[in-house]
């Protein structure tokens, strides 16, 4: 379960997606799940041995470099633009 509330998710997909209905645009999930892995990285700074969440965390670090690779390969403008305003690879 995602700890992300559903005001913040559509304020979220809102920002990088174009408007609160544009769940699909690539750029909207990266930034989701940017959230998502932020949240539970702070969860997981409290309880070390929640080898669960960790996996889970794995799972959504994985999917969000997919999502990036595809962005890099379609929209590089895009891609980088999306880094700086999340602040990814200092």
């Amino acid at each position: 379960m995602s700890s992300v509330t559903k005001e913040r998710k559509s304020a979220i997909v809102a920002e990088f997606g174009g408007n609160e209905k544009n769940t699909g645009s690539i750029e909207g999930q990266i930034a989701l799940l940017t959230e998502e892995i932020n949240e539970i990285s702070k969860h997981l700074k409290v309880n070390r041995k929640d080898f669960g969440t960790q996996r889970g965390l794995m799972r959504k670090v994985g999917q969000r470099k997919r999502l990036l690779i595809y962005l890099s390969k379609h929209n590089l403008m895009g891609y980088r633009a999306l880094l700086e305003k999340l602040g990814l690879r200092k």
